[in-house]
């Protein structure tokens, strides 16, 4: 029998959904992809390693703003989450700070009550 078009691809489910909607994540699989190849990091990848690494890059994401969200309502009158804010929750945390420690969050210092760890240049 004849392969059909659909049976033809190479990884396709039957539904013709995308990698993104069939692994549950909000963060395109197709972009982190691109990203990997076009950075020469990964010239030949695994079906599976884009959509791991997906997943991981939005389940980093979504505890990092957890964890802000938390100290924002902690702090009490804060209802929108700052990089400044943002910075505070990556330094209070032992396992982000060590993670993003090469990482700039902001380099713009707002007027105003201002973290250790931001100092003026």
């Amino acid at each position: 029998m004849p392969r059909t078009r659909q049976s033809s691809r190479r990884g396709s489910s039957s539904s013709g959904r995308s990698r993104t909607a069939r692994a549950g994540l909000t963060f395109s699989v197709s972009l982190v992809e691109h990203h990997l190849r076009e950075s020469g990091h990964a010239p030949r990848l695994r079906q599976t390693v884009p959509v791991l690494l997906t997943a991981i890059l939005e389940f980093l994401t979504r505890r990092l703003l957890e964890l802000a969200s938390n100290e924002a309502q902690r702090r009490g009158a804060q209802r929108l989450i700052t990089p400044q804010l943002l910075d505070a929750t990556v330094y209070n945390n032992t396992f982000l700070s060590e993670l993003l420690q090469f990482t700039t969050i902001s380099r713009a210092v707002p007027a105003g009550p201002r973290h250790p760890r931001c100092r003026p240049r």
